[in-house]
């Protein structure tokens, strides 16, 4: 079962940190083991598996489950929120691809050199013009690699048309996320309130999203949006140090 970050309030990289063990109710504690002899005779129940340790209750404030995961539901469920939310609607992208760009008509035409910039606009470009033009704002950090896998070339080159709809797009190297200790999974969040996290199958399928008002993970993708989009990178600017995509 996999291992879902979900926060933690060291500045370092080091622990305390929660996680999610995904597939279960469980949360996983990473901290400084406890080995005050005073403490640990202290203990009740003790098993010969089980370790303890330290973490402060900041963490748990902060960024501890107040509720068991909600179910996974379709991403068609989340429609209505791109137009009813009131301020921001922000995205994290982590993959390095994703089988809805692969298996779309405009991947075939990216690959044979067409100039993305110069198709129709989309119902999506369409709905950004419209609540860009409310006042709303769209913005989204893509973390990519060095090099670009194709995904993210792909991704770049078609962006600029998002970007000329509204959306401000913005990039953020891979070793730049992971030192600043950014998620590894993605998910919009709506008006610093309800996030909508994705799940991938191993083919970069969207399975669905989990959605959720939690404070501790509303608080959690906060945190990340905060330090991604103060550290990343504008589309324009991105895109010419990629010579490929120009």
């Amino acid at each position: 079962m996999t291992l879902r970050f979900i926060g933690t309030t060291s500045d370092e990289g080091d622990c305390p940190t929660l996680y999610e063990i995904e597939g279960t109710t469980d949360i996983l504690v990473q901290g400084d083991r406890v080995t005050d002899p005073e403490h640990l005779a202290r203990l009740r129940n003790v098993k010969e598996s089980e370790t303890f340790v330290v973490v402060p209750r900041d963490l748990l404030v902060r960024f501890a489950p107040r509720a068991t995961t909600p179910t996974m539901v379709p991403f068609s469920e989340i429609a209505p929120l791109f137009r009813g939310f009131k301020h921001t609607a922000f995205r994290l992208e982590t993959r390095r691809g994703y089988a809805s760009d692969r298996n779309s008509p405009k991947w075939s035409r990216w690959q044979e050199g067409a100039d993305l910039t110069a198709e129709p606009e989309t119902g999506w470009h369409e709905n950004v013009r419209q609540q860009t033009g409310q006042g709303k704002r769209f913005e989204r950090v893509r973390i990519v690699d060095e090099p670009l896998t194709e995904g993210q070339q792909f991704l770049l080159a078609s962006g600029l048309g998002n970007v000329a709809a509204g959306e401000d797009i913005r990039n953020l190297p891979r070793t730049q996320a992971a030192r600043l200790g950014l998620p590894d999974h993605d998910f919009w969040l709506f008006d610093s309130r309800t996030v909508a996290r994705f799940v991938f199958d191993d083919d970069d399928t969207t399975l669905g999203v989990i959605v959720t008002e939690d404070p501790a993970e509303v608080a959690a993708a906060c945190q990340a949006r905060d330090a991604a989009w103060h550290h990343a990178i504008g589309t324009a600017e991105f895109a010419r140090t990629v010579p490929s995509t120009v």
